[in-house]
């Protein structure tokens, strides 16, 4: 079996929620992307990076059924863990900075995969939604809980019958919204997942969160 370790990325201030990710570091052991696709989809994590280069930090990743050239998450678990200064994912080299318990990265909402942002009434109204809600298409669900301080109720659902019903917590999608909105936010996603965000000067987005080692396998 393949070595991997599993982290918890965007934790909630006590260590608990965010999101589970797989990371291979030596991304040699599996070149192919067709078997790269298959432990994926057997690990069954919303994503799982492969590590192609420590050093500069390049990454390669998966959720169960296809490979993404941006993901929040996994570009923050990997850069934590690897302790690197900027990751390079297919879509282009994102900055990394360490900010005492948080991990941040920069990045561009043109990187992001298409989402559906769909503001309700209430958190209440986002709570509320069966996991996952009718439709096609990946939604990202969400509401104000005090726009005065930019705090956000957020859900996100794939839907892409790939055994994700629901993301913890979505970086790429947290991207999207900050960029449409103009505004740092700090983002409460799933069971209490945090994301904070603040948009840059040129357009970029800078998307923070707290990562925990939870085990290596």
């Amino acid at each position: 079996m393949t070595d991997y370790d599993v982290l918890r990325v965007f934790c909630a201030p006590n260590g608990g929620y965010g999101n589970e990710l797989g990371v291979v570091r030596d991304g040699s052991v599996l070149p192919e992307p067709e078997r790269r696709q298959e432990l994926a989809a057997k690990l069954g994590y919303s994503e799982t990076v492969f590590v192609d280069d420590p050093e500069r930090g390049v990454v390669d990743i998966y959720t169960p059924g296809l490979r993404l050239p941006f993901a929040g998450h996994p570009l923050v678990g990997a850069a934590w863990l690897l302790d690197l200064e900027t990751v390079n994912p297919p879509a282009g080299e994102v900055w990394v900075r360490q900010d005492g318990e948080f991990t941040w990265i920069t990045a561009r909402p043109e990187w992001a995969p298409p989402r559906t942002l769909r503001q309700y009434a209430s958190a209440a109204e986002v709570d509320a939604l069966p996991a996952p809600p009718p439709g096609d298409g990946w939604l990202y669900a969400w509401a104000w809980e005090d726009e005065a301080a930019g705090r956000v109720r957020a859900r996100a659902f794939p839907r892409r019958d790939d055994g994700i019903a629901e993301d913890e917590a979505t970086g790429a999608a947290a991207l999207l919204l900050t960029a449409e909105l103009g505004r740092a936010l700090n983002i409460t996603q799933g069971r209490g997942s945090q994301l904070i965000t603040a948009p840059g000067p040129d357009g970029s987005i800078e998307i923070g969160g707290r990562v925990r080692l939870l085990t290596a396998h």
